[in-house]
């Protein structure tokens, strides 16, 4: 019975703790907890709390240092102890599952009108579940090829742009002419695969995910979605034009690489152009190139960085109306700068500061109009098809493993059976 009520005291200290608190003298305290991980970002979003802080008395926000690494189980472990913080950032493929169990508060009625004309339609699906809104996408980020500049001008090759990229058979063939004695054309740093199998194939075409008349998801992997999985296979196994060594790396491991010759591109997302200006060797040319384009153009999902607020946070216009100074024009500027990724807002994607050529910014603005929702944005269990069926047989089959008619069968066979205990 004494350990009972001891337990009793515990939870009730616990849930004064919890997020959304009020204080003795009535000044509402909001828990935001933050991804930001780079310094600039860190700092930036830091600043814009002070900010708030000092222009809001009455409405106090506590920045909580959070990690990409874990934040899905965190946050599950969190909203399930009743500790979830009022603000999540989070990114918009994570949001499907705590949305449909009722973890994430709707939106619709809690943003203002600015943010919601300023924000393009395309940006809102991203965090539109069934009839809710339940996450604000502030920042995105395409993939694109960070290239050698003096080998690519050496070479002679036709170097692309946003208005004229190569398609996926140039880039073959390209990537061909750019390797031999050690060196490789391309690497593709494929430790986490999924994502960039299925991002980089909406631009061939590909869906991969096929909502029925009753709602249901399945999995397809037709013609579309294999020329992206196909020209990584015979860049890596039958070309030699891609490094294999790098397709079980991360994306900041090819670096040493790209910077020593061994590879004269790396496909990147837009955001490691700041680790690339910290540690590339003096003199070092490089220049930002767009990803192949296919019979879907340049587009290219993408998932983006959200905010959202806990449904069980009872301040939640209060935590909505932080969210709408966040991401005010200005703010969202020193965001995306501070990330090294694009605004999803139009009128900050508009600000000069995004649209100088230094860095490669102009060409990522100019992919802008092209990114659409990631093709497993709303899909119901995705996070454990990725884990356990997606990842591990795209892993095999870029190792050359296995060819692509078990990956097929792999990513439809055993993807639809974990699917469909998402959808009963």
């Amino acid at each position: 019975m004494r350990a009972r009520l001891l337990a009793l005291v515990l939870l009730l200290l616990l849930a004064g703790c919890s997020s959304g608190g009020t204080r003795d003298d009535g000044r509402i305290t909001l828990r935001f907890q933050s991804l930001a991980w780079q310094q600039e970002s860190v700092e930036a979003n830091k600043e814009l709390v002070k900010e708030w802080n000092a222009t809001h008395p009455d409405i106090r926000v506590e920045y909580v240092q959070g990690s990409w690494d874990s934040v899905h189980d965190q946050l599950l472990t969190a909203f399930e102890g009743g500790e979830a913080p009022d603000i999540i950032h989070d990114a918009s493929d994570d949001l499907a599952d705590f949305a449909y169990g009722g973890y994430l508060a709707d939106l619709t009625g809690l943003l203002s009108a600015r943010l919601k004309s300023d924000i393009p339609r395309r940006s809102w699906e991203t965090t539109t579940f069934g009839d809710g809104v339940y996450g604000v996408p502030f920042l995105q980020e395409p993939r694109v090829l960070i290239a050698n500049a003096t080998w690519l001008k050496r070479s002679g090759v036709r170097i692309p742009t946003p208005g004229k990229p190569w398609s996926w058979t140039e880039f073959r063939r390209i990537t061909g002419q750019l390797s031999g004695r050690g060196k490789y054309g391309v690497a593709w740093p494929l430790k986490e695969p999924v994502s960039a199998t299925l991002n980089l194939s909406l631009s061939a075409g590909g869906r991969l995910f096929h909502r029925g008349a009753d709602g249901k998801v399945t999995v397809r992997f037709e013609a579309a979605d294999q020329v992206v999985p196909r020209t990584i296979h015979a860049q890596a196994a039958t070309d030699r034009s891609a490094s294999p060594t790098t397709l079980g790396s991360g994306g900041s491991d090819t670096l040493p690489g790209f910077f020593g010759g061994r590879y004269a591109m790396v496909l990147l997302g837009f955001s490691y152009r700041q680790q690339i200006v910290q540690q590339a060797p003096k003199g070092f040319a490089w220049q930002v190139l767009p990803a192949p384009a296919g019979a879907g153009g340049l587009t290219q999902g993408v998932s983006p960085q959200t905010l959202s607020v806990a449904e069980d946070s009872p301040h939640k216009k209060e935590a909505a109306a932080f969210i709408d100074f966040l991401l005010r024009p200005q703010n969202m500027v020193r965001l995306a700068l501070g990330d090294w990724m694009l605004p999803t807002g139009s009128r900050a994607l508009n600000d000069p500061a995004l649209r100088t050529p230094e860095h490669g910014w102009a060409t990522g603005t100019a992919l802008a109009a092209q990114l659409r929702p990631a093709p497993a944005q709303t899909v119901r269990g995705y996070p454990e098809w990725k884990d356990k069926v997606a990842t591990p047989a795209l892993q095999e089959y870029y190792s050359g493993a296995i060819g692509l008619s078990e990956l097929r069968e792999r990513l439809e066979e055993d993807g639809n059976l974990v699917l469909a205990r998402y959808q009963r």
